[in-house]
């Protein structure tokens, strides 16, 4: 498995330098209640705020600052993690200072973290079919600013192929960027495709030159004990994927 479990989280599994720290929450430990039991990290899904300000709190608590949250719109914009008052209008973020962390939400989005071999920068990503078409990889790895061939990757929690159902038009629109992308997905019923994001999120770092990737193995539609999943219960929370340098 690419997790290890302390008391408050998972620890994703990969030989990152020692400066670099990574943390993924589940949906456990927090103060939410139902639909959004009960670490919901998401401001914007109906949850009461103040049950939302205490969950973030029980998170910071366990890290070095406030983690920079994000307005996620399924986009390509990148956010300095390290600027005060940083553009928040984004779906990933680049920090180099440490204790500058980085985080993204999902509930079925891909979350993606990278860092460069020495722990001099890293990053999280929002990846979601749409911020994957439209380049939100490329444009982290640009933003990190280190040869990518010195980087790696770990992808996080994210819904699995046999539960990712979609149209003609997501498959259509990886597979004219590279035809490649077909290998993401495979007939499904009435038409449609399973789409696997982990095998197209694989390939766009392939072909950036990042090939030291890990995780990819947990599916947040199938864990409803583990994992929020927007496909699976509509209404619900958000977990939260963090990287920063100690």
């Amino acid at each position: 498995m690419s997790l290890s479990r302390p008391d408050y989280g998972l620890i994703p599994d990969w030989p990152a330098p020692a400066r670099v720290r990574a943390l993924q929450t589940t949906r456990q430990g927090g103060v939410s209640v139902a639909p959004y039991d009960s670490l919901n990290l998401g401001d914007h899904v109906g949850d009461p705020q103040q049950a939302v300000a205490r969950n973030r709190l029980l998170l910071s608590a366990r890290l070095p600052s406030d983690p920079l949250w994000l307005e996620q719109v399924h986009g390509r914009v990148v956010a300095d993690a390290d600027a005060p008052g940083c553009q928040r209008r984004a779906d990933a973020s680049v920090a180099r200072r440490a204790g500058s962390v980085c985080a993204v939400m999902t509930a079925d989005c891909l979350p993606l973290l990278l860092c460069d071999q020495v722990g001099s920068v890293v990053a999280a990503v929002h990846a979601g079919w749409r911020g994957l078409a439209s380049g939100v990889i490329e444009a982290t790895v640009a933003a990190m600013d280190v040869a990518p061939g010195n980087l790696m990757a770990w992808m996080g929690p994210a819904i699995g192929p046999q539960a990712f159902e979609v149209g003609d038009e997501v498959r259509a629109a990886f597979v004219a960027a590279n035809a490649r992308a077909a290998v993401g997905f495979i007939p499904g019923s009435s038409g449609k495709w399973q789409a696997d994001i982990y095998a197209l999120a694989r390939l766009r770092l392939n072909l950036l030159g990042v090939n030291d990737i890990y995780g990819g193995d947990r599916c947040t539609y199938s864990e409803p004990g583990e994992f929020f999943s927007y496909r699976r219960d509509g209404v619900t929370g958000r977990q939260a994927t963090l990287i920063w340098l100690a």
